[in-house]
């Protein structure tokens, strides 16, 4: 099965590994990333709705002035994954430390906030459900299976399977996780520690009316109860695709829940049982049901319970439980969403002195946002 490869542009400072993409990339390559992984890149993106889903594409000028609760890990996985050398290599300062999550984060969220005024809440995953372990022991393996895979193709010097191959290597560590919190603390941006899924935790803040959407690339927010989820926060992308060679564009999406589920007649415990017949990150599904198959079914016997025994049977007796963590996952109401003045001497320590960003663009964007 073959994926469509996505890169998101994040800024100029990328934008020569994006160019050698397009010189290469097309011509050298064909990637394949498995049997439910592509590149944009999350390490497993939840569950699959892309054939289904019903959505309304924005301009970022849309946008102005809105309040998202962002996907923390997830966007820090992003960046790990595309802000990369040549060689798929991540950045690094002096010391060894990696430092593509903090540079994304810092030079992106500046830009939304200056070029459109958006309020960023930032929202990082607490302890995962315990169904989840077979899901993050399976991402594990796979990470293993590709950095063999990377170390060989810098071995040969084919740069451009290097680089798509280590796209799929990244792990985000505790460390990177309390690196980007103090660096949006720093900023004056609020941070929101989830007790369990961090897009739990942002569905919850949209449906509650704290934030206008949840910001996410995983559809596990529409299980999760987000009225609105918006994809492609960026401010510039293109995705690849492999059948084609080509590159397109890519702009912000808008899922509205309520008018998705009127379209199709469901309501969100249906669409919670069709993620359930594809597979989610607590379940593995059933092969050979996909999106519009497991939609046919729920509009044909309107639940699980319903449908032929060997569908029921080959989804074994753990569908109460995953009910259950969509319906009412665990979240927290104890928060705070303050926007506050930022340290810009400490951003520049933190950055700068510490790690070794230019001191002139850091200054530039400071400069440009909150001066």
């Amino acid at each position: 099965m073959e994926h469509d490869l996505c890169v998101v542009i994040l800024g100029d400072y990328v934008q020569r590994t994006i160019e050698f993409l397009e010189s290469s990339v097309a011509v050298k390559a064909k990637f394949g990333f498995g049997q439910s992984h592509d590149l944009y890149y999350r390490s497993g993106m939840g569950v699959l709705l892309t054939p289904i889903v019903v959505k309304q594409t924005l301009a970022l000028e849309e946008l102005q002035g809105k309040r998202m609760a962002v996907d923390g890990n997830g966007e820090l996985y992003q960046f790990l994954a595309l802000i990369r050398l040549r060689d798929g290599s991540p950045l690094m300062d002096s010391h060894g430390r990696v430092t593509s999550h903090l540079s994304g984060l810092f030079y992106r969220t500046t830009r939304l906030i200056t070029d459109y005024q958006m309020e960023l809440i930032f929202v990082f995953d607490g302890k995962p459900p315990a169904l989840k372990s077979a899901e993050i022991a399976r991402r594990r393996s796979i990470k293993e299976r590709y950095d063999a895979e990377h170390a060989e193709a810098v071995q040969a010097g084919d740069l451009a399977r290097a680089y798509s191959k280590a796209t799929m290597t990244s792990r985000l560590s505790r460390a990177m996780v309390e690196e980007a919190k103090e660096l949006l603390r720093l900023m004056g941006i609020p941070v929101v520690q989830a007790p369990s899924e961090g897009e739990a935790q942002a569905s919850h803040m949209a449906a509650t009316g704290s934030v206008w959407a949840a910001a996410s690339k995983d559809y596990d927010c529409l299980l999760f109860g987000a009225p609105r989820l918006l994809r492609f926060l960026t401010i510039s992308g293109k995705e690849f695709l492999p059948s084609k060679g080509v590159f397109r564009a890519i702009t912000p999406e808008l899922v509205d829940a309520g008018a998705m589920l009127r379209h199709y007649g469901i309501t969100r415990q249906q669409l919670i049982d069709l993620a359930i017949l594809i597979g989610t990150d607590f379940n593995d599904g059933i092969k050979g049901i996909g999106p519009k198959k497991a939609l046919k079914l729920v509009h044909d016997f309107g639940s699980i319970e319903n449908m032929p025994p060997e569908i029921r049977d080959a989804l074994g007796s753990g569908m109460a439980e995953i009910r259950e963590i969509f319906l009412r996952p665990q979240v927290t109401d104890d928060y705070c969403i303050e926007f506050t003045p930022p340290d810009l001497d400490n951003v520049i320590r933190f950055l700068c002195d510490e790690r070794g960003f230019s001191r002139e663009r850091v200054t530039a964007a400071l400069e440009r946002t909150y001066r």
